[in-house]
């Protein structure tokens, strides 16, 4: 059983980070005035700085997810 709620945790939180990196996307490109310019955000580079923040969360949080399933294994 706690096999499955680690797949289950590591798949939501994976999931999270992968979201986590396209909204930090979205909001680069908006700060920097490529895309969605029809935004409060367009041409507003402190959007770009939070867009960078959010996608290293999110890159750590798939990293921590994904690299926690050899530890399981071990036990």
């Amino acid at each position: 059983m706690s096999e499955l709620l680690n797949g289950v945790f590591r798949a939501v939180t994976t999931l999270l980070g992968l979201l986590m990196i396209a909204m930090g996307g979205i909001w680069i490109l908006q700060g920097l005035g490529i895309a969605f310019l029809n935004s409060f955000m367009a041409n507003q580079i402190q959007w770009s700085v939070y867009g960078v923040l959010l996608a290293l969360v999110g890159v750590g949080e798939v990293w921590w997810a994904n690299s926690r399933a050899g530890y399981y294994k071990a036990r």
